[in-house]
């Protein structure tokens, strides 16, 4: 590298030295702007100042030539610096200057980071930032040369505030932190950085480091500026105190920008008059909502993607892309799955997004508010499909694709895309099958592309059989289209198929390939594996797998990633057709039945590994068809059910009409593993379809089992008059079929739902009732479990003395059961009531004995709980950061769960811990978001907790204010006849 201006001016790496100041000054500038001609005026305004001599230009002159000749003693050639009539300027080759390398370095790393290679942008990003020597031309006073090299010095800042987003979302935040901080104390002023620290600080659990950073860039902003940080900022301060940063993510501006953009074709051709004037449209602000439609297979998702990229640098804050399936063989998205998925795209984990349609829309609106966004929308149905997605920011852009023109969409700007004229469509015949051989024949060429009809999508599926083909000519390939039983003549004029263009490469596989391409249309999923393939053709393992090979071969079939599949939607309605066309309904029906035995095998043998002895006992599934299969697939473990979620739902649905007991069996099979994930939208709907099939079915013990966890979905959503509602409906459908072991199960689910609710005595009398239908000795196991529940209510209602003993008989039975999940339950219980009764030592030992084990088994929603006991412990230890990080840890496992009680109550707990160190106005505001979302779900236990907490912030700035929420709270109380009551009744009385 010959010059370097990043840090003090150098020449020929460092080996030379220039010490005449105005011999500086004049190769700054010619570097600062290499490969142009600086004009003579400018160069002398940058060595003089003010009032330049008469002989200027000659010491300019005189300057150049000692440049020179310094150059030549280097052996850099003097020719380097040029003159022109105009003035002079430096001619740099590739890799000489280093201002120039990390531009390139910079671009590399963007383009990788487009293209989702995080590793390869954070090398490139690195190779830049190493680059720099300190302050961009250091040394050298000019104010015109400052001025430029300041800009330098930013476009670093920029290039590291990028570099340390990826390496966040690497996971690398423990390498950050010393630089972070080093940058931060450098530029304190910076908010960018300054969140990137707190995020980093945050990742590795230094809260309170991370809260410190904000508290002193508010002072700098303060002194320096008299203003406040920005939104950005603060609301980043806000969501770490309130323990969701590691739950919803960063503010906006501090999460790394979003690249989930296709990547763009290699061989992306023509367009280039649309291009231009959409490019132009969107620049000048004319058009903020783009509306490209066209037939099927005509470029319109390729020239959409081709656009997002090119114009993606102007919309730093991401780019997102969704198929809304508007035109395809799937079921349109709905708008509150499109909503979801784009939620999940901006970095909002699935168990904070809204289960209300109009939250998830309303957080949409937020997240997007103050972001530079660029929002692909693909495969649009109608109007109504995209416009509760349209972004409402003014920074935004919206890009739609759609089959069908959208008139009703309003504030759109249209563009309809034709096929490709001739000449742009050989031109991608060329790039696809290589340009030489269309050289060789033109008018084959023209013919070829004639037969496809111009249309971008046939043209590459008849240039990737020639370049799969080297010895090939185009005329052959022409002569295949002709003497073909006509597999194109629906492409050769207009309005042509372009499912016909398939036939090539259907036509070229073996009968065996052919009939699993017709079958692999049934799967209703976007991806599948092998396993998945032998099951719908009743092939064993291994040749499903070769003939799998086959269509991936012949690009039937696609292979994203090793071992995973998938059919193009296309591709799929191609082959959904050929079944139509040439299988008798029946066995279209019997390879869909193959395909839900499979998955219901596979969800069985998973979920037993987790579930209760007491759940188990109470679904007896069918035999596997193929055990072969499931067991293979089962090896995948809890991911495979977020892999077939899809498929899962969709298979339920067909099975509720064609395999009605299938139906409810593959609901039932499914309960854990939703449930458990948080995923309770799914088991809504999937025990939904179940109880519905069990009901035609007249089945009354699986219909019971419907209600049941149905219910369990609606309780952990704490919408507990509907849980109620489905359980006492179960509890009476096992009474009248005296079904003894699921009654007393459900009525112990009832009896927590009320127990949750606030009616402990009724919770108590369903408690004692299912006591009664498990004495028999084979039901041990199951009173293990009411046991937990028992001893759980005695202690909510403040009987420690009884829920003791309960709990040391229920840890007893778990020892003797060898149940980990129960015995850490007992143990979680007896270290609680322990603690309320003053035991605190022996009380921790408990719990974190309790913690550890919940860990082990997966039981979020208890792990949470013990969380914040131990919370609690260390705040009455006066410890309140301690235990403000224990109750934010609470918080991710039970949002990470869906369960919104125990949000609630974690947030509580954490705001006590706030005003314990002395931030009462952050947990002010935190008890009344909690109050508010508790009046929601009508739960008075964790109301009448949010308006204690307020009163305690209050108590001594707004007396009057406090006495109104603890004469709130203190009824809340009384009506649960809780020991909380008595502590508030005091504090009331202290009120002066």
């Amino acid at each position: 590298m010959r010059f370097g201006i990043l840090g003090p001016l150098q020449v020929a790496g460092g080996q030379g030295t220039l010490t005449a100041g105005r011999e500086r000054i004049v190769l700054a500038v010619l570097l600062l702007r290499a490969g142009r001609i600086v004009p003579v005026d400018e160069l002398v305004d940058a060595v003089w100042e003010i009032r330049p001599p008469a002989t200027a230009r000659a010491q300019l002159q005189t300057c150049v030539s000692r440049l020179r000749q310094r150059f030549a003693a280097l052996g850099i050639p003097p020719e380097t610096i040029v003159t022109d009539p105009v003035g002079y300027g430096v001619l740099t080759r590739s890799g000489e200057l280093d201002a120039e390398v990390f531009g390139s370095e910079v671009c590399a790393a963007r383009a990788s980071l487009t293209a989702g290679r995080l590793v390869e942008a954070r090398r490139h990003f690195r190779a830049a930032l190493a680059l720099w020597r300190g302050p961009a031309l250091d040394g050298i006073t000019s104010p015109s040369v400052r001025s430029r090299a300041h800009d330098l010095d930013e476009r670093r800042l920029d290039t590291l505030e990028e570099c340390v987003d990826v390496e966040l979302r690497l996971g690398l935040a423990a390498e950050l932190i010393g630089e972070l901080t080093e940058a931060v104390e450098r530029q304190p002023l910076r908010e960018r950085l300054r969140e990137q620290l707190m995020l980093a600080l945050a990742s590795v659990g230094r809260h309170a480091y991370a809260l410190a950073v904000y508290q002193q860039g508010r002072r700098w902003f303060a002194q320096e500026l008299g203003i406040e940080p920005g939104t950005a900022l603060q609301e980043l301060h806000q969501r770490l105190l309130a323990g969701d940063l590691a739950v919803a993510g960063s503010g906006p501006r501090s999460r790394p920008p979003v690249r989930a953009l296709p990547r763009v074709i290699s061989d992306f051709t023509g367009r280039q008059e649309t291009i231009a004037r959409l490019v132009k449209e969107i620049e000048d602000d004319q058009a903020r909502v783009q509306l490209i439609d066209g037939m099927a297979g005509s470029g319109k998702t390729t020239l959409a993607v081709y656009l997002a990229t090119r114009l993606s640098d102007q919309y730093p804050d991401g780019q997102l892309f969704i198929d809304l399936h508007g035109h395809s063989a799937r079921t349109p998205l709905t708008t509150a799955a499109a909503v979801a998925a784009l939620l999940r795209q901006l970095g909002v984990p699935p168990e904070r997004i809204p289960v209300d349609l109009d939250d998830r829309l309303a957080m949409w609106r937020t997240e997007l508010a103050a972001r530079r966004i660029l929002l692909l929308l693909d495969n649009a149905g109608d109007a109504e499909q995209v416009i509760p997605l349209l972004p409402t920011g003014a920074g935004c852009l919206t890009l739609i694709t759609s089959r069908r023109r959208l008139v009703n969409l309003d504030g759109g700007h249209p563009s309809s895309l034709p096929v490709l004229d001739p000449a742009e469509a050989v031109e991608l015949l060329a790039r696809v099958a290589g340009e030489a051989r269309v050289v060789v024949d033109p008018a084959a060429a023209d013919e070829v592309v004639r037969r496809c009809g111009y249309l971008p999508l046939a043209i590459r599926l008849a240039g990737a059989r020639l370049a799969h083909r080297p010895r090939w000519r185009i005329t052959d390939l022409l002569e295949r289209l002709r003497d073909t039983s006509d597999p194109l003549a629906e492409l050769a004029a207009e309005q042509r198929s372009v499912g016909d263009a398939f036939a090539l490469s259907y036509a070229q596989v073996a009968p065996a390939a052919q009939r699993m391409f017709q079958l692999l249309s049934l799967h209703p999923g976007v991806r599948f594996d092998n396993t998945v393939a032998a099951a719908l053709t009743e092939l064993p393992l291994a040749e499903a797998q070769d003939v799998l090979d086959e269509l991936v071969d012949a690009h039937l079939v696609e292979e994203p990633e090793p071992g995973r599949y998938r059919l193009h939607d296309l591709v799929r309605e191609y082959a959904r057709r050929l079944l139509a066309e040439l299988a008798d309904p029946a066995e279209r029906d019997a390879a869909l039945a193959r395909l839900l035995d499979h998955h219901l095998a596979t969800a069985v043998q998973i979920a037993r590994g987790f579930e209760s002895i007491g759940n188990r006992r109470n679904f007896t599934p069918p035999a596997p068809r193929r055990p072969d299969l499931s067991t293979v697939a089962a090896r995948q473990g809890l991911a495979w059910f977020d892999e077939h979620r899809v498929a899962l739902l969709a298979l339920c649905r067909w099975a509720e009409s064609a395999v009605a007991e299938r139906c409810w069996q593959l609901a039932r099979a499914c309960w854990w593993p939703f449930f458990n994930g948080g995923q309770l939208d799914e088991v809504i709907e999937i025990h939904s379809a179940g109880l519905r099939a069990a009901t035609s079915l007249g089945d009354e013990s699986a219909r019971a089992l419907m209600l049941n966890y149905l219910a369990s979905a609606y309780f952990r959503l704490a919408r507990l008059s509907e849980a109620i509602r489905l359980m006492e409906q179960a509890v009476e459908l096992c009474r009248r079929q005296g079904l003894a072991g699921p009654q007393a199960s459900f009525l112990w689910n009832l009896g927590g739902a009320y127990l949750v609710n606030g009616d402990y005595q009724r919770s108590l009398e369903l408690f004692n009732e299912a006591a009664q239908l498990l004495r028999s000795p084979d039901r041990y196991a199951e009173r293990s479990v009411l046991l937990n529940n028992m001893a759980f209510l005695l202690f909510v209602w403040g009987r420690y003395d009884q829920a003791l003993v309960i709990s040391r008989q229920h840890l007893m039975m778990s020892r003797e059961l060898a149940d980990r999940r129960q015995l850490a339950n007992a143990l979680g219980h007896l270290g609680a009531i322990r603690f309320r009764m003053g035991d605190v030592l022996p009380a921790r030992r408990l719990l974190r004995a309790s913690l550890r084990l919940h860990r082990v088994v997966g039981n979020a929603v208890y792990e949470g709980e013990v969380l914040n006991e131990l919370g609690m412990m260390e705040r009455e230890a006066g410890r309140p950061v301690e235990a403000a990080a224990l109750h934010r840890e609470a918080l991710i496992v039970l949002a990470e769960a869906g369960d919104r009680v125990g949000q609630c109550s974690s947030r509580n707990l954490l705001a006590r811990a706030l005003l314990a160190q002395g931030d009462g106005a952050s947990a002010l505001d935190l008890h009344r978001r909690v109050l508010a979302d508790t009046m929601k779900i009508n739960h008075r236990y964790e109301q009448a907790r949010a308006q204690d907490g307020m009163a305690r912030c209050l108590r001594s700035t707004d007396p009057a204010a406090a006495r109104i929420h603890w004469t709130r709270a203190l009824a809340l109380f009384e009506q649960l006849d809780v020991p909380e009551q008595h502590e508030v009744r005091r504090l009331l009385a202290e009120l002066p």
